[in-house]
């Protein structure tokens, strides 16, 4: 029986939800286990009744042999993925980048040029903190630092490219810094000042895509935070390596707070820092 209602997702089989889980990690790294069969049916249904498919047998079959099918993975990745982000999350961390990772990175380096990545930036608000953070800390007068931050999610990304949010956003943030780094909209949301914005450049890309990572050059930190846990074991091992591919001798790896190498890679160092723990090559 399939509904058509508004109000009911289509079902989602069993076969059908290990065919299209299978797609999405063959593409990404990204893997949804058994338990996520809801969460892919609740999410993709809508998607799947906007193309008039009244099953998501259909919906497969569409993805397996139209020309269309690429752009559609797309749609289905920005539809799966959770974006939920702050600025000047895990300040422990931020701190120990800006008070003691840059310092010992510049003071290595003769050129004053310090490349960094924010990997699954989600809506911005992670490169746009640590844009504020090197200004705050007057790196900016003493070197020059390129921030590139990409996610795979193409509405998340148009997002942080307008750089406006909403009062959720700065959970974390003082009155002063968005003070001094936001105006006001009429609407009530905040935009971020030109003079940020432009310090940060965003891009589309899969983290799992080697090919694509190693397009990127040579990086001195990257920031992969609240990311992984999207990915099983190989799929993580093939991102850590993308990631210690890409980073110079002693460059940085900093993951979220619930995100661990223990098991997965010997490639890096545990480095405890005065502010906290952190990854080196």
């Amino acid at each position: 029986m399939t509904f058509l209602s508004l109000n009911h997702h289509l079902e989602l089989p069993d076969d059908v939800f290990r065919q299209l889980r299978d797609q999405i990690y063959k593409r990404t790294g990204m893997f949804f286990s058994e338990s996520s069969k809801y969460l892919l049916q609740k999410r993709l249904s809508p998607r799947a009744k906007e193309l008039n498919f009244d099953s998501f047998q259909k919906y497969f079959y569409f993805l397996q042999y139209d020309p269309r099918s690429e752009s559609e993975f797309d749609q289905i990745y920005d539809l799966v993925t959770t974006n939920e982000t702050y600025f000047f999350r895990e300040p422990a961390q931020l701190n120990a980048f800006a008070e003691e990772i840059v310092p010992e990175l510049m003071a290595k380096k003769s050129l004053k040029r310090i490349r960094i990545w924010s990997a699954g930036c989600s809506s911005g608000e992670e490169p746009y903190s640590i844009a504020m953070l090197l200004q705050e800390a007057g790196w900016y007068q003493k070197g020059s630092f390129e921030i590139f931050a990409s996610d795979l999610n193409q509405a998340v990304l148009q997002k942080a490219r307008r750089g406006v949010y909403r009062e959720n956003a700065f959970r974390s943030t003082s009155p002063r810094m968005r003070e001094k780094y936001f105006t006001k909209e009429p609407d009530g949301s905040w935009k971020i000042s030109d003079d940020i914005r432009n310090r940060v450049s965003f891009g589309r890309l899969n983290i799992y895509d080697e090919g694509r990572v190693a397009l990127l050059g040579t990086l001195d930190v990257v920031f992969c935070r609240n990311v992984i846990i999207y990915f099983d074991d190989a799929s993580k091992r093939v991102v850590i390596n993308n990631f210690y591919n890409r980073l110079v001798d002693g460059g940085y790896l900093l993951l979220g707070h619930s995100e661990s190498l223990i098991s997965l890679s010997t490639q890096f160092k545990l480095k405890h820092l005065k502010n906290d723990m952190v990854y080196q090559k």
